[in-house]
Protein backbone atom coordinates (compact mmCIF):
# COMPACT_ATOMS: atom_id res chain seq x y z
CA UNK A 1 0.00 0.00 0.00
CA UNK A 2 0.96 3.66 -0.14
CA UNK A 3 3.86 4.62 2.12
CA UNK A 4 3.96 7.78 4.28
CA UNK A 5 5.45 10.82 2.54
CA UNK A 6 8.94 10.89 4.08
CA UNK A 7 10.03 13.89 1.98
CA UNK A 8 8.08 16.25 4.22
CA UNK A 9 9.95 15.07 7.31
CA UNK A 10 13.35 15.19 5.62
CA UNK A 11 12.71 18.78 4.54
CA UNK A 12 11.44 19.73 7.99
CA UNK A 13 14.69 18.33 9.40
CA UNK A 14 16.66 20.64 7.10
CA UNK A 15 17.91 17.85 4.83
CA UNK A 16 18.66 18.16 1.13
CA UNK A 17 16.75 15.58 -0.90
CA UNK A 18 17.52 14.30 -4.39
CA UNK A 19 15.50 12.60 -7.09
CA UNK A 20 15.01 12.12 -10.80
CA UNK A 21 12.39 12.50 -13.49
CA UNK A 22 11.28 9.19 -15.00
CA UNK A 23 10.53 9.11 -18.73
CA UNK A 24 11.18 5.47 -19.61
CA UNK A 25 8.38 3.87 -17.61
CA UNK A 26 10.51 1.05 -16.22
CA UNK A 27 9.79 -0.17 -12.66
CA UNK A 28 13.33 -1.55 -12.67
CA UNK A 29 14.72 1.97 -13.14
CA UNK A 30 12.61 3.16 -10.18
CA UNK A 31 14.13 0.38 -8.07
CA UNK A 32 17.63 1.33 -9.22
CA UNK A 33 17.01 4.96 -8.28
CA UNK A 34 16.11 3.79 -4.79
CA UNK A 35 19.12 1.44 -4.63
CA UNK A 36 21.38 4.36 -5.59
CA UNK A 37 20.09 6.38 -2.62
CA UNK A 38 17.67 8.81 -4.24
CA UNK A 39 14.79 10.09 -2.12
CA UNK A 40 12.07 10.61 -4.72
CA UNK A 41 11.06 9.97 -8.31
CA UNK A 42 8.90 12.24 -10.47
CA UNK A 43 6.87 10.17 -12.92
CA UNK A 44 6.66 12.40 -15.97
CA UNK A 45 3.26 12.50 -17.66
CA UNK A 46 3.83 15.86 -19.36
CA UNK A 47 6.57 15.10 -21.88
CA UNK A 48 6.76 11.30 -21.88
CA UNK A 49 4.39 8.73 -23.40
CA UNK A 50 3.46 7.22 -20.01
CA UNK A 51 -0.21 6.41 -19.47
CA UNK A 52 -2.25 6.07 -16.29
CA UNK A 53 -1.97 2.28 -16.04
CA UNK A 54 1.83 2.40 -16.37
CA UNK A 55 1.99 5.22 -13.82
CA UNK A 56 0.17 3.00 -11.33
CA UNK A 57 2.77 0.26 -11.68
CA UNK A 58 5.58 2.80 -11.28
CA UNK A 59 4.00 4.17 -8.09
CA UNK A 60 3.75 0.62 -6.72
CA UNK A 61 7.41 0.01 -7.57
CA UNK A 62 8.38 3.24 -5.81
CA UNK A 63 6.48 2.33 -2.66
CA UNK A 64 7.97 -1.17 -2.65
CA UNK A 65 11.47 0.30 -2.98
CA UNK A 66 10.84 3.03 -0.35
CA UNK A 67 11.33 5.98 -2.72
CA UNK A 68 8.66 8.71 -2.74
CA UNK A 69 6.64 8.95 -5.98
CA UNK A 70 5.47 12.28 -7.37
CA UNK A 71 3.73 12.79 -10.72
CA UNK A 72 4.26 15.66 -13.16
CA UNK A 73 0.99 16.37 -14.94
CA UNK A 74 0.59 18.30 -18.22
CA UNK A 75 -2.09 20.61 -16.79
CA UNK A 76 -4.89 20.74 -14.23
CA UNK A 77 -7.39 18.05 -15.17
CA UNK A 78 -9.22 17.42 -11.89
CA UNK A 79 -10.49 13.97 -12.89
CA UNK A 80 -7.04 12.73 -13.92
CA UNK A 81 -5.33 14.28 -10.91
CA UNK A 82 -7.81 12.43 -8.68
CA UNK A 83 -6.94 9.15 -10.38
CA UNK A 84 -3.20 9.70 -9.99
CA UNK A 85 -3.63 10.46 -6.31
CA UNK A 86 -5.93 7.46 -5.86
CA UNK A 87 -3.09 5.31 -7.23
CA UNK A 88 -0.88 6.56 -4.40
CA UNK A 89 1.12 9.49 -5.78
CA UNK A 90 2.60 11.48 -2.88
CA UNK A 91 2.22 14.78 -4.71
CA UNK A 92 1.72 16.59 -7.99
CA UNK A 93 4.16 18.73 -9.97
CA UNK A 94 2.33 21.38 -12.00
CA UNK A 95 4.15 22.89 -15.00
CA UNK A 96 3.86 26.54 -16.06
CA UNK A 97 2.56 27.45 -12.62
CA UNK A 98 0.63 30.65 -12.01
CA UNK A 99 -1.92 31.77 -9.44
CA UNK A 100 -4.92 30.60 -11.48
CA UNK A 101 -3.78 27.05 -12.23
CA UNK A 102 -2.27 26.60 -8.75
CA UNK A 103 -5.63 27.49 -7.20
CA UNK A 104 -7.29 24.89 -9.42
CA UNK A 105 -4.61 22.31 -8.55
CA UNK A 106 -5.10 22.72 -4.81
CA UNK A 107 -8.85 22.29 -5.15
CA UNK A 108 -8.33 19.12 -7.19
CA UNK A 109 -5.81 17.63 -4.74
CA UNK A 110 -7.62 18.17 -1.44
CA UNK A 111 -10.69 16.51 0.01
CA UNK A 112 -13.49 18.68 1.45
CA UNK A 113 -13.52 21.01 3.26
CA UNK A 114 -10.11 22.05 1.89
CA UNK A 115 -10.83 21.16 -1.74
CA UNK A 116 -13.06 19.34 -4.19
CA UNK A 117 -11.37 15.94 -4.63
CA UNK A 118 -13.99 13.22 -4.95
CA UNK A 119 -14.31 10.82 -2.02
CA UNK A 120 -13.77 7.08 -2.48
CA UNK A 121 -12.15 4.54 -0.17
CA UNK A 122 -11.88 1.62 -2.58
CA UNK A 123 -8.60 2.98 -3.89
CA UNK A 124 -4.98 2.06 -3.41
CA UNK A 125 -4.23 5.32 -1.58
CA UNK A 126 -7.03 4.66 0.94
CA UNK A 127 -6.01 1.04 1.45
CA UNK A 128 -9.18 -0.40 -0.19
CA UNK A 129 -10.90 -0.37 3.21
CA UNK A 130 -14.04 1.51 4.21
CA UNK A 131 -14.43 3.36 7.50
CA UNK A 132 -12.53 6.13 9.26
CA UNK A 133 -13.04 8.52 6.36
CA UNK A 134 -12.46 11.75 8.28
CA UNK A 135 -9.11 10.56 9.62
CA UNK A 136 -7.97 9.38 6.19
CA UNK A 137 -9.06 12.58 4.41
CA UNK A 138 -7.36 14.78 7.01
CA UNK A 139 -4.17 12.73 6.81
CA UNK A 140 -4.16 12.78 3.00
CA UNK A 141 -4.74 16.53 2.84
CA UNK A 142 -1.77 17.11 5.13
CA UNK A 143 0.58 14.62 3.50
CA UNK A 144 0.18 15.37 -0.19
CA UNK A 145 2.66 17.85 -1.66
CA UNK A 146 1.78 20.44 -4.29
CA UNK A 147 4.83 21.52 -6.30
CA UNK A 148 4.67 24.57 -8.55
CA UNK A 149 6.99 24.41 -11.56
CA UNK A 150 8.19 27.93 -12.40
CA UNK A 151 8.99 28.18 -16.10
CA UNK A 152 8.25 31.77 -17.08
CA UNK A 153 9.77 35.05 -15.97
CA UNK A 154 6.25 36.25 -15.13
CA UNK A 155 5.93 33.50 -12.51
CA UNK A 156 9.23 34.56 -10.94
CA UNK A 157 7.99 38.15 -10.81
CA UNK A 158 4.75 37.01 -9.15
CA UNK A 159 6.44 34.57 -6.78
CA UNK A 160 5.69 36.43 -3.56
CA UNK A 161 1.97 36.02 -4.21
CA UNK A 162 2.38 32.39 -5.26
CA UNK A 163 4.47 31.50 -2.23
CA UNK A 164 1.86 33.05 0.04
CA UNK A 165 -0.78 30.58 -1.17
CA UNK A 166 -1.59 28.01 1.56
CA UNK A 167 -1.08 24.47 0.35
CA UNK A 168 1.73 25.07 -2.12
CA UNK A 169 4.77 23.35 -0.65
CA UNK A 170 7.67 23.73 -3.06
CA UNK A 171 8.66 25.90 -5.99
CA UNK A 172 10.55 24.12 -8.75
CA UNK A 173 12.66 26.37 -10.99
CA UNK A 174 12.52 24.75 -14.43
CA UNK A 175 15.78 25.85 -16.06
CA UNK A 176 14.99 24.84 -19.63
CA UNK A 177 11.76 26.78 -20.11
CA UNK A 178 12.85 29.60 -17.82
CA UNK A 179 16.05 30.13 -19.81
CA UNK A 180 13.94 30.45 -22.97
CA UNK A 181 11.58 32.89 -21.25
CA UNK A 182 14.54 35.01 -20.11
CA UNK A 183 16.01 35.07 -23.61
CA UNK A 184 19.03 32.89 -22.78
CA UNK A 185 18.01 29.44 -24.10
CA UNK A 186 19.98 26.58 -22.60
CA UNK A 187 21.63 28.71 -19.91
CA UNK A 188 22.50 27.20 -16.55
CA UNK A 189 22.41 28.97 -13.20
CA UNK A 190 25.88 30.32 -13.94
CA UNK A 191 24.11 32.85 -16.18
CA UNK A 192 23.43 36.15 -14.33
CA UNK A 193 19.70 36.23 -15.14
CA UNK A 194 19.18 32.59 -14.24
CA UNK A 195 21.24 33.04 -11.08
CA UNK A 196 19.17 36.04 -10.02
CA UNK A 197 15.94 34.07 -10.60
CA UNK A 198 17.19 31.20 -8.45
CA UNK A 199 18.22 33.60 -5.67
CA UNK A 200 14.75 35.16 -5.78
CA UNK A 201 13.10 31.76 -5.43
CA UNK A 202 15.33 30.70 -2.54
CA UNK A 203 14.81 33.96 -0.64
CA UNK A 204 11.06 34.09 -1.26
CA UNK A 205 10.39 30.48 -0.33
CA UNK A 206 12.39 30.84 2.88
CA UNK A 207 10.40 33.93 3.83
CA UNK A 208 7.14 32.02 3.40
CA UNK A 209 8.31 28.79 5.02
CA UNK A 210 8.28 26.89 1.70
CA UNK A 211 11.00 25.00 -0.19
CA UNK A 212 13.10 25.78 -3.27
CA UNK A 213 13.64 23.09 -5.88
CA UNK A 214 15.41 22.83 -9.22
CA UNK A 215 16.97 20.50 -11.78
CA UNK A 216 20.63 20.12 -12.75
CA UNK A 217 20.19 17.82 -15.75
CA UNK A 218 21.53 20.52 -18.07
CA UNK A 219 24.85 20.48 -16.18
CA UNK A 220 25.52 17.01 -14.78
CA UNK A 221 28.42 17.99 -12.57
CA UNK A 222 28.62 17.10 -8.88
CA UNK A 223 30.31 20.35 -7.87
CA UNK A 224 27.72 22.37 -9.78
CA UNK A 225 24.97 20.48 -7.96
CA UNK A 226 26.63 20.98 -4.58
CA UNK A 227 26.85 24.68 -5.35
CA UNK A 228 23.10 24.77 -6.02
CA UNK A 229 22.45 23.05 -2.68
CA UNK A 230 24.72 25.52 -0.85
CA UNK A 231 22.64 28.36 -2.26
CA UNK A 232 19.65 27.04 -0.32
CA UNK A 233 17.92 24.68 -2.73
CA UNK A 234 16.68 21.76 -0.63
CA UNK A 235 15.11 19.66 -3.39
CA UNK A 236 17.41 18.77 -6.29
CA UNK A 237 16.33 16.84 -9.37
CA UNK A 238 19.41 15.30 -10.96
CA UNK A 239 17.74 15.19 -14.38
CA UNK A 240 15.69 12.68 -16.32
CA UNK A 241 16.59 9.02 -16.49
CA UNK A 242 17.44 9.77 -20.12
CA UNK A 243 19.85 12.58 -19.15
CA UNK A 244 21.87 10.36 -16.85
CA UNK A 245 21.82 7.34 -19.14
CA UNK A 246 23.07 9.31 -22.13
CA UNK A 247 25.69 11.08 -20.00
CA UNK A 248 27.01 7.74 -18.71
CA UNK A 249 27.12 6.25 -22.22
CA UNK A 250 28.97 9.24 -23.65
CA UNK A 251 31.57 9.10 -20.90
CA UNK A 252 32.09 5.35 -21.18
CA UNK A 253 32.17 5.51 -24.98
CA UNK A 254 35.54 7.19 -24.47
CA UNK A 255 37.07 3.73 -24.23
CA UNK A 256 37.32 3.87 -28.02
CA UNK A 257 39.91 6.60 -27.60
Amino acid sequence: MQNPNRIRQLLADGKTVTGMLLFTGSPMVVEMMAAAGLDFVIIDMEHSALDLDRAGHLIRAADAAAITPFVRVPDVDAALIKKRLNLGAAGIVLPHANRENCTALLKAMRFAPDGERGACQITRAAGYVRGGWNDYATRANRALMAIALLEEKESIADLDALAAMPGLDAFFVGPTDLSVSLGVPGATFDDPQMSAALDTVVATTRRHGKHAMTLIGNNLNVEYGRGIAKRGVQIIVLGTDGDLFVDAIKRMAGVKG
